[in-house]
């Protein structure tokens, strides 16, 4: 299994980091994602962020859902 690199792990932390701030679950997140549109199911969310490997629009897409409005990179 191919590593994971330093963006993919900040990508996946940039969504996990915004849930647990939120103290929204996976299962929250598929419906903030329904409301707008996008149509996950669990387990696939779940893979998703755990591998780190997902499009741009998907990581917009759940940034949007969440309400982040403001991301800065340090």
């Amino acid at each position: 299994m191919p590593e994971r690199t330093d963006w993919e792990a900040k990508a996946r932390g940039i969504i996990r980091g915004e849930m647990a701030k939120q103290n929204i679950s996976y299962s929250q997140l598929v419906e903030k994602l329904q409301s707008i549109d996008v149509q996950e199911d669990e387990r696939n969310l779940r893979n998703k962020v755990s591998r780190g490997k997902f499009t741009a629009a998907f990581l917009l897409q759940c940034l949007a859902a969440l309400g982040m409005e403001h991301l800065s990179f340090g």
